[in-house]
């Protein structure tokens, strides 16, 4: 009995380091990390201000979003956010980007399919 304990220790610690250096996949942007960036365009999103220091964060947002999962999570937020703020013209938010010089591969809409989005 003291044999099978000891090879399902062992066969549990292999588990372990196996699982300890696998390569972790590159973690999702965070929504909390697009609001921070985004955060100068709600005034001009919102009709109450200019468009002011927005492409920058837009420019920043757009940098960091390296890998297909990382523009998947950007998406998916901006989809909800869309939904999220009151007085959000959707035509406004949807022509930052451009506004902003950078070409996103999605319009900005609370209608926008982010699984499709490489």
């Amino acid at each position: 009995m003291a044999g099978a304990n000891m090879s399902m220790c062992i066969v549990l610690i292999a588990a372990a380091l196996v699982v300890a250096v696998a390569p972790r996949s590159e973690a999702a942007i965070g929504c909390n990390t697009v609001v921070s960036y985004l955060n100068p365009c709600l005034p001009y999103i919102t009709n109450k201000g200019p468009l002011g220091k927005c492409c920058s964060g837009v420019k920043g947002l757009y940098d960091a979003a390296h890998t297909t999962p990382d523009r998947q999570s950007v998406c998916n937020c901006l989809e909800s956010l869309t939904g999220t703020y009151a007085n959000v013209d959707l035509n406004k938010a949807a022509g930052v980007p451009k506004q902003c010089g950078v070409n996103i591969p999605y319009k900005i809409s609370p209608s926008t399919n982010c699984t499709e989005v490489k």
